[in-house]
């Protein structure tokens, strides 16, 4: 079963965007993963198609609709379907590689793209949808963060990157950020490549990259350092 997105949003036309191209791109067309493009204007009632109206309380800017947004997500996801519901939001957890793996594993997402100033909580509540940050800070809309989210999960789906093992040690899979990586010329500009690398010796390289990878880990997010971790001596 390949995995299924639908992205709901009011910019179809965005996606599959860079998706469409490199490592997702070949994998959407083979047919390892599916997507979907859903206009939410497509269940508007009235005429000019209104998604959003004033915020209750007063306040600038407008609120998208919870009885539009429910017709769209039922349209998307009916009584049976298991795909998590997402939200694209700010206020969201933050994304971690963990969270990317299990939607990996799954059947798919249904993803909600926010626009204006958010979306009506009722609708949040009734339809069950987790809220997902990819950052602390404000994109213009939930688009790009879709795009982002599905970019992380679509490049673990099997058979997506040719060497599965090449993921093995990237930043945060195993809670550390990666190390560095050197590659020809052996001289650039008077910097040469560390010996280490160039020695053949196979049990000091896997030592030299798990100490640069701690030591860049601890320089620039100590945040994911915990002192049991198995990598940190």
């Amino acid at each position: 079963m390949s995995f299924a997105a639908s992205v709901l949003t009011l910019y179809p036309e965005m996606f599959p965007g860079a998706l469409g191209l490199s490592l997702a791109g070949r994998a959407l067309e083979a047919g390892t993963w599916s997507l979907e493009a859903i206009q939410i204007r497509d269940f508007a009632t009235d005429r000019h198609r209104t998604v959003d109206d004033t915020p209750a309380g007063g306040g600038a800017g407008m609120v998208m609709r919870a009885d539009v947004l429910a017709k769209a997500i039922d349209h998307a996801s009916p009584p049976g379907d298991e795909r998590p519901r997402l939200l694209m939001s700010p206020r969201g957890k933050p994304l971690t590689q963990a969270r990317v793996r299990e939607l990996a594993a799954g059947p798919g997402a249904v993803i909600l793209c926010g626009r204006f100033e958010g979306v009506d909580q009722r609708l949040i509540e009734t339809r069950g949808l987790e809220e997902i940050s990819i950052g602390d800070f404000i994109l213009s809309g939930g688009e790009p963060a879709a795009l982002v989210l599905l970019d992380a999960v679509v490049r673990l789906l099997p058979g997506v990157m040719g060497n599965a093992v090449s993921g093995e040690e990237e930043s945060f899979e195993n809670g550390l950020l990666e190390h560095p990586h050197y590659t020809r010329p052996q001289e650039f500009e008077g910097r040469p490549i560390p010996d280490v690398l160039i020695s053949g010796n196979h049990k000091k390289i896997a030592e030299w990259r798990r100490a640069e990878a701690v030591k860049l880990t601890r320089e620039r997010r100590p945040d994911l350092l915990a002192p049991d971790h198995p990598l940190v001596k």
